[in-house]
């Protein structure tokens, strides 16, 4: 194992258990930012870490703009002395009046929202007139994921248009998430993204020439982050949100991104079932497992471990070295998809100069916090 993920005593952490290094975060923040050029361009994702302290420590580093995709990661941020966030998905149903809640409640704070749909336009309009509050509205743009939004083209411009004229409701720009960009070799990645920029920077010029303010295009993800921070449109906010803590999975996939895992997993052997088996406590009750099983995980000290089994509270691993190991030695697992793996863990530790410093709650793992 690498020297930077030492832990001099590991006697108070219960496994399974997510440890975070704060020195590899603070590490991580500051390539964020080099690549942005200015901590002005950002807006990061909270998904990943959903944490206050992680939020907090993004401000001190002058991020002031966050990007989220819960109410209760609206109001995590809020909490964490955040003023200006984007809630990068479209409110329906009782969301709208929560939206409005949380516009009453944190009055200091600006909220902006997505949408691709006129209908919920309309309600949340009608929403926040009654209320007497105005909530800014960013047209979600499909750039080939297909999941939501809408071709930058026509429609799009008639929804942006219809939140100008909205009464309760600013127009707030384009929100850009190209997903889809997992193209490893960097050229291709780069054609890709600007295949997707293209169409999004003209609608923008449409629209602001018809006389409709455009205040920002969100672009962006992990993959493509660096590739939209080369552009120099004043437009562009820029949205990363697994570098902070960076993965097995994206670290595999875009050897480019200079970031460093920041996010691992304690496991403890629980039992030696066979001469070549090694089960742990790692259960998939915590790390996420929208990756296919068996390759949900990656152990830099055991790099041939094949899981085989996985169930709530066991891994099983098949390794020519199961014999190297007694019940209750430990191992550090880097997860492929850090982002719901941080969900499923109510507190972390955290690991500062190699010792546990303290711990902290993940508090946006929830659905609902107050409003």
């Amino acid at each position: 194992m690498d020297a930077i993920y030492a832990i001099a005593d590991t006697g108070d952490i219960i496994s399974p258990a997510m440890v975070i290094y704060r020195d590899l975060v603070e590490r991580n923040l500051r390539e964020i930012a080099r690549i942005a050029g200015d901590p002005a361009r950002l807006r990061p994702h909270c998904k990943t870490h959903k944490m206050p302290a992680i939020t907090k420590m993004q401000l001190a580093a002058g991020i002031t703009k966050h990007k989220c995709a819960t109410l209760a990661e609206a109001e995590m941020l809020a909490e964490a002395g955040v003023q200006d966030i984007v809630l990068a998905y479209n409110p329906v149903g009782p969301n709208i009046g929560r939206v409005i809640r949380f516009a009453k409640k944190f009055a200091n704070t600006k909220l902006a929202v997505t949408a691709d749909h006129p209908q919920p336009v309309t309600q949340l309009g009608a929403a926040a007139a009654a209320a007497n509050v105005r909530i800014e509205v960013l047209v979600d743009i499909d750039s080939g994921q297909h999941r939501t939004g809408l071709p930058a083209g026509p429609q799009a411009a008639e929804l942006y248009k219809k939140i100008a004229s909205t009464k309760g409701l600013l127009p707030g720009g384009l929100h850009l998430y190209d997903g889809q960009n997992h193209q490893t070799e960097t050229a291709a990645r780069k054609e890709a993204v600007l295949s997707c920029w293209e169409p999004a920077r003209r609608l923008r010029d449409e629209l602001v020439a018809a006389g409709v303010a455009v205040p920002r295009i969100l672009c962006g993800g992990t993959g493509s982050f660096p590739i939209f921070a080369a552009l120099s449109d004043q437009a562009i906010e820029l949205s990363p949100g697994t570098i902070v803590f960076h993965d097995a999975n994206y670290r595999e996939m875009f050897p480019d991104l200079q970031f460093t895992p920041a996010a691992l997993l304690l496991t403890r052997v629980i039992s030696r079932p066979t001469p070549n088996r090694v089960t742990t406590d790692l259960g998939y009750k915590a790390v996420a497992s929208d990756p296919p099983a068996g390759k949900r995980l990656f152990f830099p000290d055991l790099p041939d471990a094949v899981a085989v089994l996985q169930n709530e509270e066991h891994l099983v691993l098949e390794t020519s070295r199961a014999s190297e190991f007694q019940p209750g030695d430990e191992l550090l697992a880097i997860p492929r998809h850090v982002c719901p793996t941080s969900a499923l863990h109510k507190s972390v530790y955290v690991i500062a100069g190699g010792k546990l410093a303290e711990t902290w709650d993940v508090v946006a793992r929830d659905r609902v916090l107050t409003v």
